[in-house]
Parts: structure tokens; C-alpha cells; sequence
């Protein structure tokens, strides 16, 4: 029987009391898990960012935020071992509608698209500026 392969987004919010090196540590640790258990799409680190509302008296936390394709018994064991680390305030994992290898590749299209017509922008504007500017002739008076 051939194995279900689903596209999935984790988000995680890792203690940063403690500072960013041991955050980025513990990020390390869940990017490691994930490579040896399924295909990573695409890693999103937001850094130190603000709490909405406080989680056990933190007012800040580092955000991570994955997205790979697996089987479906891995998110749950990804679940469970984070609700196992201390440094992990809090976790989600979301089965994502559509393929997310094929929305990266769109997303990535996009971005040099939009990146192409910028450098075009600035190539026209820096053209513009170096044309010399034309002078008006005088009008001829009438007699």
C-alpha cells in the first residue's frame, strides 16, 4: 500500500529568557528531528518577537515556523516531543489544503518576478538621471 505524503506547518515559540544562542539551540534540535523524519519545504526564523499575552510571566519569545511534507504519524510524535522540552512555550501544527513544495515554488516565481521589474525600475530611473537635461530654445521676439 503506498504512504500518504502531506504537506504540514509547525510553529513554534521557543523560551527566550534564557537568550537567543540557547533558542537557536533548541531550534536546531526540532530542524534536525524534522530532516530525519520528513522532507523540510521551507524554515522561517522570525527571531525574538513580542507575546500577544503573557505565557508563564514571558512577555517575549523566538519564533520558528516549518513547513514539510511527511506520513501522517509524524506530526503527532513532533507534538509529542515538544510538549516534552522545556524551552517550547508553545507549538502548532497545522495539515496544510495544498502542496506546500508547489506554493513555494509560486511564492518563489513571485518574488523574482517582482525582483526583475525592480532592477528594471531602477535601471530606467538611473538612465533618467543621467540624460542630459534639454534646454529650451529662446523664443525669436517678433517685430
Amino acid at each position: 500500500m503506498e504512504k500518504i505524503i502531506n504537506s504540514y506547518e509547525c510553529m513554534f515559540i521557543i523560551n527566550a529568557a534564557n537568550g537567543d544562542d540557547a533558542a537557536k539551540a533548541t531550534a536546531e534540535k526540532f530542524t534536525e528531528t524534522i530532516k530525519a523524519n520528513a522532507e523540510i519545504v521551507e524554515v522561517a526564523e522570525w527571531g525574538r518577537r513580542r507575546l500577544a499575552y503573557p505565557i508563564n510571566d514571558e512577555n517575549e519569545g523566538y519564533y520558528m515556523l516549518y513547513t514539510f511534507k511527511s506520513e501522517g504519524e509524524f506530526p503527532a510524535e513532533l507534538q509529542r516531543l515538544a510538549n516534552i522540552d522545556e524551552n517550547v512555550v508553545r507549538c502548532m501544527i497545522l495539515k496544510l489544503d495544498y502542496d506546500a513544495t508547489e506554493y513555494a515554488a509560486k511564492k518563489a516565481a513571485a518574488a523574482a518576478e517582482a525582483a526583475a521589474k525592480a532592477a528594471e525600475a531602477a535601471a530606467a530611473a538611473a538612465e533618467a538621471a543621467e540624460a542630459p537635461a534639454v534646454e529650451a530654445e529662446p523664443a525669436a521676439d517678433a517685430e
